[in-house]
């Protein structure tokens, strides 16, 4: 495993707008624990920094993330219900960190997004994708669920375009992506950096306080707050714990890892 950096952070002091690059284009910016660590510290710093204003999130390449690394996934296929408990609720850490950072953030979609990649969009503030980008909520093909992304997939789409995607894993385009609430606008690439911008002008309007204010207001209405958050982490991760060391899980990881079909198919 390689010990270079899997996030690289920028932070401009002139606009207050930190960037945060998913920086694993060789897998397509796939999630493993270390990234997860990386990126879950750099958002509990900047939550506390005053000078920082908003938050960029996206990916390096042609693709926003995969979702899980492979040699995550096979590791985790060979570990106990405890374990892979204990490493979803760290994944869950980081879904909860940036739904409810105190920043405005904005997801901004270079391309397609898989699994945990959507989970990342979803607890974004604003969205913007580009066009060609495709999401797909693909473990129901593993025998798996997306537990530990679902509170916040379910909040940006809603319960009924959420049973659909979670149950047939089909992949969607970016213009139904953003017909169904998972992003805010699509725009051709060449266009994206143009329309984060305009999105960057109108939040610098605000008053920082009450952007914050605002946000956490949003969410309350909403029926979700950072404590009902973590208890309902606490019961996906020993959801997808279950699930991956039960036998339709072990089969479905196996059979993708050995890239064959699994026996249900």
């Amino acid at each position: 495993m390689s010990d270079a950096p899997r996030l690289r952070q920028q932070f401009d002091p002139r606009t207050g707008v930190a960037r945060l690059t998913l920086d694993r284009p060789q897998t397509h910016n796939a999630f493993d624990d270390t990234l997860i660590a990386e990126l879950t510290d750099a958002l509990e710093r900047l939550d506390t920094e005053d000078a920082v204003r908003a938050v960029v999130l996206t990916g390096e390449g042609s693709t926003f993330s995969a979702g899980a690394d492979l040699g995550w996934m096979q590791r985790m296929a060979l570990a106990s219900e405890t374990e892979n408990r204990d490493d979803s609720l760290r994944l869950a850490r980081l879904m909860r960190t940036l739904n409810f950072l105190s920043k405005p953030t904005l997801a901004r979609v270079n391309g397609s997004a898989y699994g945990g990649g959507v989970g990342l969009v979803a607890c974004c503030d604003y969205a913007i994708g580009a066009e060609g980008a495709k999401f797909s909520l693909s473990e129901v093909k593993l025998g798996l669920v997306p537990a530990v992304i679902s509170p916040y997939v379910v909040a940006a789409i809603g319960g009924r375009h959420a049973r659909r995607l979670f149950t047939g894993a089909e992949v969607i385009e970016a213009p139904e992506a953003r017909d169904i609430g998972l992003l805010h606008a699509v725009v051709p690439s060449q266009d994206l950096d143009a329309a984060v911008d305009r999105a960057l002008h109108f939040w610098a309007k605000g008053g920082p306080l009450a952007q914050r204010e605002a946000k956490q207001l949003a969410l309350r209405m909403s029926g979700m707050t950072r404590e009902s958050a973590e208890l309902t982490d606490q019961h996906n991760a020993a959801l997808i714990a279950r699930l991956r060391v039960s036998p339709e899980g072990q089969e479905g990881l196996t059979a993708f890892l050995a890239k064959r079909a699994p026996s249900w198919v």
